[in-house]
């Protein structure tokens, strides 16, 4: 609540990194079905190293398996910015 007692989000002070390396086991949507996106990209990793993954993943396994398997792969970019890490909107 801010001085007015009105509801408010976000926070008075800045946030590090604004949450962008959350676990995915704490995002609240991260018990939700994986992203179209997510299954696109995990498939050619599963397929390029060789490995088969549940259809039925939710975000946060899928992000988990898609951390994994770029690190495997070398796929990681170089600036921190990787599609699995990426906090859904929440």
């Amino acid at each position: 609540m801010d001085n007015n007692g009105k509801e408010t989000i976000g926070s008075p002070t800045p946030e590090p990194d604004a949450g962008l390396n959350r676990d995915p086991e704490d995002w609240v949507t991260g018990d939700e079905p994986m992203t179209a996106a997510q299954r696109s990209y995990l498939d050619t990793l599963a397929r390029e190293a060789g490995e088969e993954l549940p259809a039925d993943l939710s975000k946060a396994e899928a992000s988990k398996h898609i951390d994994r398997l770029q690190q495997r792969s070398g796929r990681v970019s170089g600036d921190g910015d990787n599609a699995g890490s990426q906090a859904p909107a929440q």
